[in-house]
């Protein structure tokens, strides 16, 4: 019981002394503007470094990547016809394109394949 507790100890102590001795020997000391600026060269940066993104473009490249995913689980499709049974792999890929054709709907309704409004 004694080497568990021993051990418990150690295993907390350790940790914590390498944490604060990183935070320690990590922060610096001089705060300079130049050294604070995205730019460290020594000019004032002219405009903004960050730049405006456009959330119907990520919304868009989303959507594509999910259709995308889609496509590829449907090529297997084809190949798997050989081996199972007529009815059951009609039904289970009508209902994946139904799933897909819902998805697709929805997003168009929803507005979010509308480029320009």
């Amino acid at each position: 019981m004694m080497n568990a507790s021993l051990s418990l100890m150690i295993s907390f102590i350790i940790p914590m002394l390498v944490m604060i001795i990183a935070t320690m020997v990590s922060k610096k000391m001089i705060n300079d503007r130049e050294s604070n600026s995205p730019f460290e060269c020594g000019f004032d940066p002219k405009s903004s470094a960050r730049m405006p993104f456009s959330l119907r473009f990520f919304l868009i490249a989303v959507i594509f990547l999910i259709f995308d995913v889609e496509i590829a689980l449907i090529l297997p499709i084809v190949i798997i016809l050989k081996s199972s049974n007529l009815t059951i792999w009609l039904s289970s890929t009508a209902f994946f394109i139904l799933i897909l054709i819902t998805g697709l709907i929805h997003e168009w309704k929803q507005g979010a394949l509308q480029w320009a409004e």
